[in-house]
């Protein structure tokens, strides 16, 4: 037996989460599968399954119409466990509801209108295209530039850059900064605190993107002073394919902020059925319309799953399959030809590593049909996803194995270079 194995045993056999594993469905059909994309697409908890069971029997199917008589706070109910139990907030802080580029539109325009008479948006050109795609938009509607910072992609955005970009410049024109606080590409980490510090400095408002962040790493919202975040619940937070997004606002900027989408259930004596809008002052002003049941108790058991596991536990394990995978990349795959695309040092690196080679999508496509399933992303990198929750160190062992045997062999040739749609 190779010493990378033995200590993959002795980490796992000392693993502080191994008893979450067995909270996770897993197929029969293929029971030597090993699933590296959880940053993609959580597993299903069983405890959704059971949820969503009694749901149907008991609450839609029983009580029918009467169910609103709970499920009609359920974006604040389930906002509430990802404050305190995920991203480190208050209470009230919090909604789950509409997708993550939906509540990055809403934001990111009240955001504009709170900074009247500045004209500047700043991103950077390794943001989530989405995101890109958004603030582009909002940008065009409201007559505003968007200034797009060149990151590395490997390394991430740094404070640095940010204050250059404010710095380069109309003194007093940069209304709202945009970013992703762990990079979707190569995992990196910003600093949130050092960006948040620039950009309020420069007096804009600062909207962190969480979609790879919540859940696998500690969020420093209220420590850093964040004014706004966004993000997904599909993702580390197992929440389930289309699951709805979250919004966090900042407690003291709720009733000075108004959202776009001036919907029913952000209105105040919602049900009095007033012609004119009239904005609750709390977090639910950023409400639109009725939270999707269904989804939103899947998000919320996935939250409360993470919430009892610990986000500082799951962020050590992630760091520490991180690091093992790297440590088996450098054995084994570097001398192959692959590259490293992601920061070495775990605090600067989410719960995915990065490599990069030219023939990383036939690569991914030979290694999916080896039985492990990882993503691809451009420009040619293959991101592998640790889902600390159920992700075994013996299975990062058995994958880079594979991975190895493949690359070694060549046999990814075999596979077409044509990429699909869905990569």
């Amino acid at each position: 037996m190779d010493d990378l194995l033995t200590r993959a045993q002795a980490l796992d056999a000392a693993d502080p989460l191994a008893e979450y594993r067995a909270r996770f469905f897993y197929p029969e059909q293929e029971p030597d599968l090993i699933y590296l994309d959880g940053n993609s697409l959580g597993r299903p908890p069983l405890a959704t399954r059971e949820r969503l069971i009694k749901l149907l029997d008991e609450e839609w199917g029983a009580d029918l119409v009467r169910g609103w008589d709970r499920w009609i706070t359920l974006a604040r109910d389930a906002g509430d466990t990802l404050a305190t139990g995920v991203l480190g907030v208050e209470p009230g802080e919090v909604l789950l509801c509409d997708t993550a580029s939906v509540n990055l539109y809403k934001l990111a325009v009240a955001a504009c209108e709170a900074r009247p008479g500045r004209s500047v948006i700043i991103t950077d050109d390794d943001n989530f295209p989405s995101d890109q795609y958004v603030l582009q938009g909002v940008a065009a509607a409201r007559g505003m530039r968007l200034e797009v910072i060149k990151t590395d992609l490997d390394l991430g955005v740094t404070a640095d850059q940010v204050r250059a970009a404010i710095a380069a410049c109309p003194a007093d024109d940069v209304a709202l900064i945009s970013l992703q606080h762990v990079a979707y590409r190569s995992g990196a980490i910003a600093d949130m605190a050092a960006i948040t510090r620039a950009a309020h400095d420069g007096g804009a408002i600062m909207l962190w993107d969480l979609c790879h962040a919540a859940g696998a790493v500690p969020t420093p919202l209220r420590d850093s002073g964040a004014d706004l975040a966004i993000g997904c619940t599909y993702k580390h937070l197992n929440g389930g394919p289309g699951a709805p997004g979250f919004l966090y606002v900042r407690r003291d900027l709720q009733e000075s902020l108004r959202q776009p989408i001036w919907g029913w259930f952000g209105q105040a004596n919602q049900f009095d059925m007033g012609f004119d809008y009239d904005p609750v002052p709390t977090v639910e002003r950023f409400l639109v319309s009725s939270t999707p049941v269904m989804g939103g108790y899947a998000a919320w058991e996935g939250a409360k799953l993470t919430a009892e596991a610990g986000v500082d536990r799951i962020a050590a394990k992630g760091a520490q399959l991180g690091q093992y995978a790297i440590e088996l990349f450098d054995e084994w795959l570097a001398p192959l030809g692959l590259r490293l695309a992601s920061p070495r040092d775990p605090a600067r690196r989410g719960a995915h590593v990065t490599l990069h080679h030219e023939a990383a999508w036939q690569i991914c496509q030979a290694w999916k049909a080896a039985g492990v399933i990882p993503d691809f992303r451009t420009p040619d990198r293959l991101r592998i996803g640790f889902a600390p929750l159920y992700t075994t160190f013996a299975e990062v062992h058995e994958a880079f194995a594979r991975l190895r045997t493949i690359v070694a062999a060549s046999s990814h040739l075999a596979f077409p270079v044509t990429r699909s749609r869905i990569t």
